[in-house]
């Protein structure tokens, strides 16, 4: 008696190499989270998270690059400890610092969209300088938009007020994040979805 048997892929193997990277890159943003030095102009710190959402969404594109990063936030909403200073659960994804969280999956693709445009993913080294911080601007543009609604809903106060607390107390740092995810791409060569 002979058994025949198929083999069957559940999951293409692009398909789990994506996943995979989507995976690599939502833990790169919490352990960026980990880097965190207090702000003297805001109660939320300034962290390196912002960065993970850049290098997600120039590395990933648009659709991987969302995926990582809502990976990253739900991976914080189970338990695991990689919101800023090792924060987790629903309690920080409905606090004051909240919004951030949110505005993350979002930030990433529009990056990964501006960055790639819709003819596919090039390698992140040959995406013009530009280009780049132009698509690292409009996602710091989501990123402190979702900060400073959720911190006006939750602190109960007025937009202007939370425009200045969980946004402008943060430009340098931005600058500082594009900076650095330009020299990224253009040193190193992590590879395009």
């Amino acid at each position: 008696m002979s058994v025949e048997s198929d083999s069957v892929d559940l999951v293409g193997e692009r398909v789990a190499e994506r996943v995979a990277r989507a995976a690599v890159f939502a833990a790169l943003a919490g352990a960026f989270a980990y880097v965190s030095f207090p702000n003297p102009v805001s109660p939320a710190p300034v962290t390196l998270q912002v960065l993970g959402v850049f290098l997600a969404g120039i590395y990933l594109g648009p659709v991987w690059g969302g995926v990582s990063l809502a990976l990253y936030v739900v991976a914080g909403a189970v338990g695991a400890p990689v919101y800023a200073g090792g924060g987790a659960g629903l309690g920080d994804l409905l606090g004051p610092y909240g919004g951030y969280l949110w505005a993350y999956p979002v930030a990433a693709a529009l990056v990964g969209l501006l960055a790639h445009g819709t003819d596919g993913i090039s390698a992140p080294r040959d995406i013009p300088v530009p280009r780049l911080v132009v698509a690292m601007l409009a996602g710091t543009v989501v990123v402190y938009a979702g900060g400073t609604l959720g911190y006006a809903i939750v602190q109960n106060v007025g937009l202007y007020r939370a425009f200045l607390v969980a946004a402008v107390a943060f430009v340098p740092a931005e600058a500082f994040k594009i900076a650095a995810a330009v020299g990224i791409t253009r040193t190193e060569d992590l590879g395009a979805a």
